[in-house]
Parts: C-alpha cells; structure tokens; sequence
C-alpha cells in the first residue's frame, strides 16, 4: 500500500535518492525538508511515515524531530543515520534506525515494515534496521517480544 513520506535530510542529494528511490516503490514523498520547522510544516499536512537523519540543517535536532513526529504527527519514524549512538536505543516513539550508509534493498525491507506496522500486522524487522523502545510489534510465534 502507497504511504504518504516525509524525508527529513539535510544532505539535498541524499534527500533526492531517497526521494527517487521511495517514488519507485510507489510511495508519495510528501516533500523532503532540510531542518525541525520545514518537516514540521509539511507533517501538519499529513504523514505516514518519516525517514529522519538526526544532524540537520538546525543541529542535531534529529532525534527531538522524531519523537515529536511519532507522538504528535502519528508517524511510523525511521531515523537514517552515520551515529546511531546519538539516539537513546529506550526511544519509544520512533521504530528504529537504519545506518548509513544502506543499500535500496535494506531501504525496501525497512518500508516493507514500516507499512506493516502501520496495518497493524507482525512482521518480521529486516537485519539491517536497529529497533527502538518497546512499541513495534514484531513477529514472535504471538507472544509480545521480550526486550
């Protein structure tokens, strides 16, 4: 199913990519924003799901962006980043981190789960995506996952 994405990513070729790559996987980039206000701004017009670096154009206000996107914007949070470590792994709004740099292929399986969780069904995390907190639903024989 089509998602409505939010590419946050200061690096505008990186942003392009992204955006190229979402498009041929017949997602709708809602828009790609450089910093916190312009995601912000274009979140209130509706978003599925955010791919989010955390080192912006506005500082390292990726991680904050997430949280606030998830609780407040209903966002399935994908963070895209070179420093995972600069994200709490107890983060519990965003689902979890794919390090750059990634291949399309580790990008698909992570849109493939992200859009599973938003349809509310298990599904299994691709290796390459690092979980966060405790919110996303995995694939566990249906028992909840042990964290």
């Amino acid at each position: 199913m089509s998602q409505r994405v939010l590419i946050v990513e200061d690096e505008i070729l990186i942003a392009l990519d992204l955006a190229y790559a979402l498009e041929d996987m017949g997602h709708e980039v809602i828009a790609t924003a450089a910093d916190s206000r312009e995601a912000l701004a274009y979140a209130r017009e509706g978003v599925d799901i955010a791919l989010v670096d955390l080192n912006l154009r506005d500082g390292p206000t990726g991680p904050l962006l997430g949280e606030t996107l998830a609780r407040d914007c209903g966002a399935t949070v994908i963070y895209l980043t070179a420093n995972p470590g600069q994200v709490s792994r107890d983060s519990s709004g965003p689902v979890g981190i794919l390090p750059k740099p990634f291949t399309d292929d580790a990008l698909a399986a992570t849109l493939r789960f992200a859009v599973s969780l938003r349809e509310g069904q298990a599904a299994r995390p691709p290796a390459d995506l690092r979980l966060l907190g405790r919110r996303a639903p995995v694939e566990c024989g249906g028992r909840e996952p042990r964290l």
